[in-house]
């Protein structure tokens, strides 16, 4: 689906926020965005390099395009990636979820800092982004709002206290603010992805490899760009009576 359009563009035209989205998934969804006709302002937080890189992608697939440095997780920094959206376009159709990170650590041995942050950043984060657009989108009367939550957030996972609590909390986030938001024509929907081929994963030796994909049905790791795929479905008008819902992308991993 990403970058493939017959006839018009099935996002032409509308206004994407993504957070995280200078590397692995977050510029997947990006390229995916900006190939079916979106404006894209994507947020990240350190690597500059990283960032002006997709930002030539886009900007060379035609799209309009920006990037915004800082914390997706200080409050104030997602009110004014908000701003500068309705600065530029006048508008926010689209707000995806995505920047996060993991720091793994058995339940007894890890520190509150190690707890914290990571709360602070995946569920906190989506909270200030979600609370920046709502007015926007609820003044528009349309919006779709994509959560990025985990297979860990659905089934939990040890070493992931952390982690896995963050993006359980996602799913309840989603399917409150999926209530809230709904008469006024927003849906929003979370999605669970398993194991991704990111950095994260070319770090695994090759037994952890092979024993993560032994209990995957598909027998494989999945790939960024089909998790931006179901992303850019969920954010198109064919995903217009889809909301409150968590939708896993894990190979079979969960089953």
């Amino acid at each position: 689906m990403a970058g493939k359009g017959i006839g018009m563009r099935l996002i032409e035209g509308k206004v994407a926020i993504v957070t995280g989205g200078s590397r692995g998934i977050g510029r997947a969804i990006c390229e995916a965005f900006a190939g079916q006709g979106a404006r894209v302002l994507f947020t990240y937080v350190s690597n500059d390099a990283a960032a002006e890189e997709t930002l030539a992608a886009l900007r060379g697939m035609g799209a309009e395009a920006e990037a915004m440095k800082g914390d997706a997780a200080d409050s104030g920094f997602a009110g004014s990636v908000c701003a500068r959206a309705k600065e530029l376009w006048g508008r926010i159709d689209i707000l995806v979820n995505n920047a996060g990170f993991a720091r793994d650590g058995l339940l007894m041995r890890m520190k509150d800092a190690d707890f914290d942050d990571v709360v602070r950043t995946n569920l906190n984060g989506a909270f200030y982004m979600m609370r920046g657009a709502a007015p926007l989108m609820m003044k528009q009367r349309s919006g779709r709002v994509i959560n990025l939550s985990s297979v860990a957030g659905v089934s939990g996972n040890p070493g992931q206290a952390n982690y896995a609590a963050s993006k359980a909390g996602l799913i309840g986030l989603t399917k409150s603010a999926a209530k809230e938001l709904g008469p006024r024509g927003i849906t929003v929907n979370a999605i669970a992805p398993g194991l991704i081929e990111t950095d994260m994963a070319a770090a695994l030796t090759d037994e952890q490899r092979s024993h993560i994909e032994g209990a995957i049905a598909l027998g494989r790791l999945g790939k960024a760009e089909e998790v931006a795929n179901l992303i850019l479905f969920l954010a198109t008008d064919m995903a217009g009576y889809i909301t409150g819902q968590t939708i896993g992308i894990d190979g079979g991993m969960a089953i």
